[in-house]
């Protein structure tokens, strides 16, 4: 365990791989304190793939990782500096003690009163804004630094955000408070419904819409918080995140990229909808109820995907211009 330590200690100098080893205990508890939402509610079953995920990304960025470690620890290291400097430390140590102070908050409600939305969502939001303040603080020094560069080349901020995902992702893992919860699923709920009627009526189909309820000719139809589109949003960010960790290198294109993944949930759940409901027009109600409606929900989460699969090409065009092309040439 000593010599593994002092391996580990080699690759990352002290004290900021007692830092990485920290926040790896952090995402432990966390793990285990979401384990019991991942269990009792469907909708964010995906979170038992977080942790395997995370441990994935950092394996896939330990090279990076390492590089930008020593990046940092490099004489003539860039800094910045000035008032800027004195600024940002003074955010980064605000925001490490309200971090704290918030996963304590949240850890002793988790203790007296159990598994709770409020306690959970304390937890992970303190461990996040935890975190990146005590990596960037545990950063590398180095013997001589170089001071007047921007934020984006502060070797500091290059290392600690090759740690965005692996500390953010579990937010999106962690069941946000009940009455967040309910009033966006049931913002949701009455768009899909008014799209739904408005195309069926649009194409001069006999439809009545009672509420979240939609009246068929074979019967009724109850637009239930299932279809709202909440499970398929919460999951499909889930996946936006983690190819744009994986597959994007520019911030705005791993944006661009969550951003698509929100409008592919809410896109391919109002084609499931009108699937739904076009099937229970035909067949009845009771049609859509079982595999049907399972098989559909799963293939929102297919089809999504399959697009940002399709979009990473994208995204990772580069486009040259002729001048650009001819002096490569040469």
């Amino acid at each position: 365990m000593k010599q593994l330590w002092q391996k580990f200690s080699d690759v990352l100098p002290m004290p900021f791989s007692g830092a990485v080893l920290i926040a790896v205990g952090f995402w432990g508890f966390v793990a285990w304190d979401q384990s019991h939402w991942w269990e009792a509610k469907e909708d964010y079953g995906f979170g038992w793939l977080v942790p395997a995920f995370v441990a994935f990304v950092l394996y896939d960025r330990w090279p990076k990782i390492v590089a930008a470690a020593k990046s940092c620890a490099a004489p003539d290291s860039p800094r910045l500096g000035g008032g800027l400097q004195k600024w940002v430390n003074a955010a980064v140590g605000g925001a490490l003690l309200s971090g704290a102070g918030l996963f304590l908050l949240g850890s002793f409600y988790r203790a007296g009163a159990g598994p709770s939305y409020p306690g959970t969502l304390a937890i992970t939001l303190g461990m996040a804004v935890l975190l990146l303040p005590l990596l960037f603080l545990n950063a590398p020094e180095a013997p001589s630094t170089r001071a007047g560069v921007t934020a984006a080349e502060d070797a500091r901020v290059k290392l600690v955000s090759h740690f965005l995902f692996p500390v953010l992702v579990w937010l999106v893992s962690a069941p946000m408070v009940s009455v967040v919860e309910q009033n966006l699923s049931l913002f949701l709920l009455q768009k899909v419904t008014v799209v739904v009627f408005f195309i069926f009526d649009l194409l001069g189909l006999p439809i009545e819409r009672q509420g979240n309820v939609l009246v068929l000719p074979l019967g009724s139809v109850g637009v239930e918080d299932a279809c709202s589109g909440i499970r398929s949003l919460t999951a499909c960010l889930f996946a936006g995140s983690f190819l744009a960790s994986v597959f994007l290198e520019k911030l705005w294109k791993k944006i661009a990229l969550v951003a698509s993944a929100m409008l592919f949930a809410v896109f391919t759940n109002l084609i499931r909808s009108l699937f739904l409901t076009s099937w229970a027009y035909n067949y009845g109600p009771k049609a859509i109820e079982g595999l049907v409606h399972d098989v559909a929900g799963y293939a929102v989460l297919g089809l999504t995907v399959i697009g940002l699969l399709c979009l990473l090409p994208v995204f990772n065009l580069r486009i040259s211009f002729g001048d650009d092309a001819e002096d490569g040439s040469s």
